[in-house]
Parts: C-alpha cells; structure tokens; sequence
C-alpha cells in the first residue's frame, strides 16, 4: 500500500509543482495577512508593534461602527448595488448564450462574441473616465442624444435616484461578455443527438431551449450562482470608486468606499479592519448557505 503511494506520488509530482507556485502566492498574499485581523479587536496605533503593545479593546470598534448614523445607509447601499449585479450578470448572460446559440452564421456570431467579451479587461480606471465623459449632464453623448429627443439632460453621476443604476447597469454591459462565453462553452456539451429528437417529435426552437438547452446548463448556472452569492456584499469598489463623488454618498456609499475613507484617509484601521472583518465573515456564512441549498434542493456538489 505504501509503495503503491509512493509511486502515485512520484506520478503526481510534476502536477504538484505546477500548483506550488500558485498556493505559494495565495499564502504569501492572502492567509499570512489574516494576522492582521487582530487590529479589528485594538485600538491600532502603527508606531507601535502589532502584537504586544497594541490595546485591547474587544468589539468597540464593532460597537463604534454599527452605532454610526449612515452605516445602515451604507449596508443597504452595498446590499442593492451587490445583489442587482447578482441578479443581471446571471440573466443576462444566459439570455444572450442562448441567443447566441441559436445564430448558424459562425462569422457573425464569433464577431459578437468578441466584441461583447472585450469590455471585461477593461480596467475601471479606463471605463470611469469614459463614462464620466459620454454622462456628462452638459456636453456627454447620451444627454445630447436625450436633449436631441426632446427630453431634459439627467445627472447620472451626481443625482442620487440614478447613481445606483448607473452602477448595476455598466457593471452589467463590462461583464456579460465574460459569464456569455460560460454558458456558451456549456451549451456545446449538451448531446445534439437530444435537439434532433426533440425536432422528430414536433418541438420547436423555443420548446428546444426550455426543455433541452437550460436543463442542459443547470449545473452551470447553479455553480456560478453559488459562487456569485460571496460577492453579495462586494458592490464593485473599483468601478463606484472612480465613478462617485459627495454629491451621492446617500445612493452610492458602499462598504469598500467607506472601509477606504475611514481607514486610509481617517486612519482608523481598527475601525476599517472590523468593518472589513464584517464583511468577510458574512460572505462566508452566505457562500456557505448557497453550497448547502444547492446540495439540498439541486443535489449539486462543488467537491
């Protein structure tokens, strides 16, 4: 048995160093930083050591966070933003896959499929500064366009009832291309032997998708919904960073932009560790939730 062990060892090997590179980074970049977490628990003073000298002060910080008048404001503003994304970057690209799916020109359909994918490597710093331009309420394309149609400019970027939106919807346009080629990759598993018998048996294009193409992509949608619920308090800092301002804190303030302003600007990093701390331990207990509900009601397992 143990020989047997050795020489699946020395099988695996070179795939064992071919991962070695990628769990080092991961424990370099994302477990060592974990001991930072105690600062959430300090009143965390950086002229001093991190550990020994700094004041234990239990879960004031906690206590000083959930007492702040805005902080309600700020999880609901995380929350809608969050699960709106949530909601349009599954049916979106599902929608468009199967639109997709249904095209026989493959030229025009590759060309789509490119053109909607480009978008994602995008860095919002690009994109901000582009849709700050086309949304601008004076001179930017789509009031001009709105101004043309006889209708009055909106401040996208600067009037509370539209910030939101503004977010869920370009966070959307950037992204779809992305979860399109999954669900694409996903629709070229299903056996084609299962579309020509459904056609035998009278059933149409429509009845074809709904009976044969999503049932086909289940696990798929199941797999990636499971995994998108940890992102339902991660409303996307890098896009509302670029893109916000004062005037719509009260829509648009979520629980990245405010970790950034009080402990980088503020610098009160026991604060903004705990507000990160919060954070984290809810994504854990809602990915956790969504693994165990696909399991129960879906009989799906990751592992």
């Amino acid at each position: 048995m143990i020989e047997l062990n050795i020489k699946k060892l020395k099988k695996e090997l070179p795939l064992n160093l071919m991962i070695l590179p990628g769990f080092i980074f991961i424990l370099i970049f994302s477990y060592v930083p974990m001991a930072g977490i105690i600062i959430a628990f300090q009143k965390f003073i950086p002229a001093k050591r991190l550990f020994g000298d700094q004041k234990w002060i239990g879960f004031d910080n906690f206590k000083y966070v959930m007492s702040l008048p805005n902080f309600d404001n700020i999880l609901w503003n995380t929350f809608y933003i969050a699960s709106m994304k949530v909601i349009l970057g599954l049916v979106v690209p599902i929608t468009i896959a199967l639109l997709l799916n249904e095209m026989k020109h493959i030229l025009l359909k590759r060309s789509i499929q490119t053109a909607i994918y480009l978008p994602h490597f995008l860095s919002w710093v690009v994109l901000g500064g582009i849709f700050i331009d086309m949304l601008s309420p004076t001179d930017g394309l789509i009031n001009t366009f709105l101004n043309k149609l006889g209708l009055e400019s909106i401040f996208f970027l600067g009037d509370n009832k539209w910030f939101p939106y503004t977010m869920i919807i370009t966070d959307t346009w950037k992204e779809f291309g992305y979860g399109t080629i999954i669900y694409l990759a996903a629709l070229t598993g299903i056996n084609p032997n299962l579309y020509e018998a459904a056609q035998i048996d009278g059933a149409n294009r429509w009845k074809q998708t709904i009976h044969i193409s999503i049932p086909g992509i289940r696990m798929v949608i199941v797999l990636l919904m499971v995994l998108s619920l940890g992102n339902l308090l991660n409303a996307g800092f890098d896009q509302i960073f670029n893109m916000y301002s004062p005037m719509v804190y009260e829509s648009g303030d979520i629980l990245d932009t405010f970790v950034y302003r009080i402990g980088l600007l503020d610098a009160q990093f026991g604060v903004a560790t705990a507000v990160g701390l919060f954070k984290s331990v809810i994504a854990l207990i809602l990915v956790s939730s969504s693994y165990y509900f696909a399991y129960r009601f879906a009989d799906y397992r990751i592992f």
